[in-house]
This record gives structure tokens, sequence and C-alpha cells, in this order.
């Protein structure tokens, strides 16, 4: 028997767990930061902005999505920014993926969100043909900038130039 639903703050272990493999998965084994207590605070504090919907069967979660709300100025609604989609290997190709996707889709029509977006590595061909067969497609016109680390630091320490903040 499996089902989609949204997490349980005891899930919050797997949860961490499975990030750690998506990072494996994405070449970054090291780049987790995350603490179970910054996960649990995020997901299911006194203000969480962020959410989570595991995938499940008899032998436990066997992936999750993390996602949070979004907005479009142009529409002038929400949408929902897909963070993470992970499901462990060996339950690869069971439709996992998709119903937690379909989920968040759900979601959003149920709450009138103009979209569902998120990020993909460039050489992740699998995955890009997976997203591809239920109807995404790229923003190619799109480059994803970030600013983080040192130069995030420096940046925000700085005074804005002739602008009083």
């Amino acid at each position: 028997m499996s089902r989609i639903r949204p997490a349980a703050e005891a899930d919050v272990p797997v949860i961490l767990e499975l990030i750690r493999e998506l990072a494996v998965y994405e070449k970054e084994p090291d780049a987790v930061k995350t603490t179970e207590a910054q996960l649990r605070d995020a997901l299911f504090g006194a203000s969480p902005a962020v959410f989570a919907h595991v995938a499940e069967d008899d032998g436990g979660i066997q992936g999750f999505a993390l996602w949070f709300r979004n907005f479009s100025t142009w529409e002038g609604v929400h949408g929902l920014y897909l963070e993470d989609l992970y499901v462990r290997p060996e339950a690869r190709g069971t439709g996992y993926g998709k119903a937690l996707l379909q989920t968040l889709a759900r979601h959003a029509v149920d709450n009138g969100y103009a979209r569902v977006e998120w990020s993909v590595l460039n050489w992740n061909e699998p995955s890009i043909g997976f997203y591809r067969s239920l109807g995404a497609r790229p923003q190619d016109e799109w480059s994803t900038f970030r600013l983080t680390g040192q130069a995030l630091q420096d940046f925000g320490a700085a005074s804005p130039a002739g602008v009083r903040a």
C-alpha cells in the first residue's frame, strides 16, 4: 500500500536523510548543513513557510517533495516553488515522483496558484526527460543567479550608496 501525504513532525529525521541522499545524487555530498532542529522549525514551527509531502509505503518513506509559496507579480497570485523532489533509487519508476508532483499541482489548482516551478541540474537528463513527459517545459530564456557565502555577507553588510535604508 502506498500513499502521498503531508509530512508530519515525526518524519523530519527521514526527510533530512533523504535530503542528504539527494545531495549525494547531485554530486554535493558535503553541502547539507541543515540540522533536524532547523528542518523541524522550518516545517512545523510557529509560522511555517516551507512545506513537505512524503511518498510512503509499507517499507517507510520512499521520497519527498519540499516546497514553498512564491508570487507572480504578472499573474497577481501565488505559485508554488518545488525546492526538492527526491525518490530513493530503489523506488524510482513506481510512480512516486509523478504522484508527488500531481499532489503539488492539485494543491496549486485548488488554491488558485498560477504555476508550479522548480530547477533541475543541466546534466540530470533522467529528471529532465521525466519532467518533459509530464508537460513541464524549461524556461531557457532565464538564468538562475545566487548570492551566497562571503559575497552575500559582504554585499549585505555594505551600505547602499546614496540611498538610506
